[in-house]
């Protein structure tokens, strides 16, 4: 996307002739070789200050890069001291993340044992005054990388999945679809089902070095044809029967990626549960 490198070359630009900045960084999915990138995909520019102070009291500094529509702020204590956030929407639709350290804050992650995320996925030096990030560890890409569970996490997980879909059920019969939509979308598909297809993705890939990026941006890419089907009928509307129909697509297929998980694992798969939780999903069902 031009508009999106044109306008990082401004920063960069400004940060060099800037004497309060002393390194900058590009972070995230443009400097992260697993992750898809396309015109959307935002600027992760973090900026290190002698003194941040200004920068992050002020904004007409960002107006440097173009007519801002939309800005948001958090100031560190939203994250424990370290750093703020200046996100900000272009009217050009570039949408640029800009993170203010301080230059003795940026030392100190740049000291810790272990590799910040934000860093270990991906991260780019793109200026440098003052040789702050010679001892910055290189990304290993281990945090966005699925994870094999073990034994009690997976039947935790199917526990679980089975005993929350009954509170979806008792929504629909009684007609509540907001509180239904919460615990299909919010519990079973973010809580259950997306770690449950990483893992059976991990598990047809040999558990190697393999990611789909966050909230399963990647699960079509890496799902056959006809399984990708059925995790598209966990999705509905507005109207009762369709939901049912999702929740019973929701079971199906759960049962499918957590007794083909539990093969390849050698784990236990909650049968009895599931059998006596889907008869009570049905005598729900039926109610009148």
């Amino acid at each position: 996307m031009k508009v999106r490198e044109e306008k990082l070359e401004q920063i960069i630009q400004w940060a060099e002739s800037n004497p309060d900045i002393r390194a900058v960084l590009l972070t995230s999915s443009l400097v992260n070789p697993y992750a898809p990138v396309d015109d959307f995909s935002d600027l992760d520019v973090e900026l290190v200050f002698k003194d941040r102070t200004s920068y992050e009291s002020g904004n007409e500094w960002l107006r440097l890069f173009g007519d801002p529509i939309a800005v948001i702020e958090e100031d560190d204590r939203v994250f424990d001291g370290k750093h703020a956030m200046k996100m900000v929407l272009y009217k050009d639709h570039v949408k640029v993340d800009f993170k203010l350290y301080q230059v003795s804050e940026f030392t100190e992650e740049v000291h810790s044992e272990i590799l910040p995320e934000d860093w270990d996925v991906g991260y780019k030096v793109l200026l440098d005054k003052d040789n702050l990030t010679q001892n910055l560890k290189p990304p290993a890409y281990q945090s966005i990388m699925i994870q094999k569970p073990a034994e009690k996490e997976f039947q935790q997980l199917l526990n679980d999945f089975w005993w929350d879909t009954t509170y979806v059920a008792k929504c629909l019969q009684r007609g509540d679809i907001f509180y239904a939509k919460f615990m299909s979308e919010n519990i079973l598909r973010t809580d259950y089902l997306v770690p449950l297809i990483e893992w059976y993705i991990g598990g047809n890939h040999d558990w190697d070095h393999i990611t789909t990026n966050k909230h399963g941006r990647l699960f079509k890419k890496y799902l056959p044809a006809d399984l990708w089907r059925k995790v598209e009928s966990t999705f509905s509307g507005n109207d009762i029967e369709e939901n049912w129909k999702a929740l019973f697509a929701y079971a199906g297929l759960v049962h499918e990626l957590g007794t083909s998980l539990a093969e390849k694992l050698h784990f236990i798969y909650p049968s009895k549960l599931e059998d006596d939780i889907r008869n009570y999903l049905k005598e729900v069902y039926t109610m009148p």
